[in-house]
């Protein structure tokens, strides 16, 4: 449990043991196997996106054409266009929770796309500034509506047995993105016209492409369906994909149950206006500032200079030759995506709180030593001082995708009722932008004027967020959705859930019993 905050308690566990103890894996089931496949580009592929936009503008900056089109802008411009894309998206976030329940996870997710597909065309076609800037701004306007939507109908459809591996790889998607853009980029650079920026620009549009192409195929939430009063299809969906493994029936029954039951009791405690539910009560306002921290941490640990600023931070120990800038933004995306994957199968196994903890301290060591090491070639000018730095660039990868990276959005989507989890996830998504557009406007700047001694920021920063992480989040691992649904809530809601889903499981079993009497009959 966490240190600070009232002890969290968790609901009824019988749809979890049913699911642990299910022998069958998921690929020798069909319909589970299908749904899950379908999901890598209807939901893990949102991702992709996000991806390719960070990687994209880190590499450019190392493309003579596109610093040559763009006057060689200063540190404040660059920020700016870098910054411009989370402003877009912070003026999405408040119109996200109210889109997600009218159009549904999939139909959101499919709007976003066209709206970033217009938007990279757009950039594609920039003739000045100002109108690629409005493309970033569109890019970024889009991007929020499909990670919310997304990042839900993975923890949503995936079977209790695979859930967190679903929602740990979404963000470990987003390198898949990052190695097209900065493959790509390395294949254009020595371009000697406008093409050389604008192949890259065009190609983000790729990832949205996928999102239409394959979400006919994909199911939509059995949650949203049931809050839309759409029991039977939700049934329908949970039969179809759930109920293939050991005592699928059952499972199916009782999650079913949990689900109705779960937000009945939530549309009785919401509030009418949208927004509300954020300052409710002293559960939900711990649950949005949790989102708040882990929007600030993911983005606010160190990782906005090597998204962004690659160049810039290797300039810092000599090396300045723009081939070997792009292969170092590449080979570093590569190792990225190699580590973060098996980070991602691996670390839902074990506690939330233990791999955050890990993934805190281990991104401080090497931050810290990462300033020594250029401290030491501020002093020495030699070139031996850069191959320290080189590896713990490279090292600082596995410890944040640990934490920040496999865990963000499985422990969002954990700690949030359905009714609220959009909005968990936007403002999650509200802070990782602020955070975003203050780093990418600030740290250009930062880096310029006061050179390494800029990274005993993070170091310092990483501190707090340590002794954050040890007081204040609570332990989520091994139960369902539903079973977390009330953790932060007094026992008496916990209780009524589940004498619920006991009454609507009595009538499901009378039901089935009176329809087996009349078949015998006949």
């Amino acid at each position: 449990m966490a240190i600070i905050g009232k002890k969290e308690e968790l609901g009824d566990a019988r749809i979890t043991k049913i699911a642990q103890a299910d022998p069958k894996k998921w690929y020798q089931k069909p319909n589970l196997r299908f749904c899950y496949l379908i999901l890598v580009p209807c939901g893990l592929g949102v991702e992709w996106t996000s991806g390719f936009d960070s990687s994209m503008m880190n590499s450019l900056q190392a493309v003579e054409s596109w610093v040559e089109y763009f006057d060689n802008p200063s540190s404040a411009r660059l920020g700016l266009l870098n910054a411009m894309y989370s402003l877009g998206a912070l003026m999405a976030i408040p119109f996200i929770p109210t889109v997600s329940q009218y159009l549904g996870r999939r139909m959101t997710i499919v709007a976003a796309s066209v709206v970033m597909i217009f938007g990279a065309g757009l950039q594609a076609g920039s003739i000045n500034d100002d109108m690629f800037l409005a493309s970033r701004w569109i890019l970024g306007f889009g991007i929020p509506f499909a990670i919310v939507n997304a990042s839900s109908l993975l923890g949503e459809l995936g079977y209790e047995k695979e859930r967190p591996f679903l929602t740990s790889l979404f963000n470990a998607s987003w390198f898949v993105g990052a190695i097209a853009a900065a493959g790509t980029t390395y294949g254009t650079f020595q371009m000697t016209t406008t093409w050389a920026w604008r192949i890259p620009s065009l190609l983000q549009f790729v990832p949205s492409f996928f999102q239409l192409a394959f979400m006919y195929w994909c199911p939509e939430s059995p949650r949203w369906l049931v809050s839309c009063d759409r029991s039977d299809e939700a049934f329908a969906i949970l039969q179809k994909y759930h109920s293939e493994g050991q005592d699928g029936d059952e499972y199916v029954r009782l999650e079913f149950a949990q689900i109705q039951s779960t937000l009945a009791q939530e549309k009785e405690l919401a509030r009418r206006f949208v927004w509300a539910d954020v300052f409710r009560d002293a559960a939900m306002r711990r649950r949005f500032l949790l989102a708040v921290v882990v929007g600030f941490f993911t983005q606010w640990s160190g990782n906005g200079l090597l998204s962004f600023y690659m160049k810039k931070i290797l300039n810092l120990v000599g090396i300045t030759n723009d081939r070997t800038v792009q292969k170092i933004i590449l080979s570093n995306t590569c190792w990225g995506l190699i580590n973060a994957v098996p980070i991602a199968l691996i670390v839902p196994r074990f506690r939330r709180r233990v791999m955050f903890l890990t993934c805190t301290i281990g991104t401080a060591v090497v931050y810290t030593v990462w300033t020594i090491a250029s401290a030491r070639f501020d002093i020495d000018q030699t070139s031996a001082a850069a191959i320290p730095v080189l590896v713990f660039i490279y090292l600082y990868s596995p410890f944040y995708n640990i934490g920040w990276n496999a865990l963000a959005y499985t422990y969002m989507v954990e700690i949030f009722p359905f009714q609220q989890r959009s909005k968990g996830i936007a403002v999650e998504q509200m802070t990782v932008r602020f955070a975003v557009f203050f780093n990418t406007y600030v740290n250009p700047i930062a880096l310029d004027s006061i050179g390494w001694r800029y990274y005993i920021v993070y170091c310092v920063w990483i501190l707090v967020e340590i002794a954050t992480v040890y007081l204040l989040f609570p332990e989520t691992k091994g139960r369902s959705l539903e079973e977390l649904s009330f953790m932060f809530e007094d026992k008496e809601i916990r209780n009524r859930v589940e004498s619920n889903v006991n009454k609507v499981l009595e009538t499901e079993m009378h039901e089935v019993e009176v329809a087996d009497g009349r078949k015998g009959t006949a």
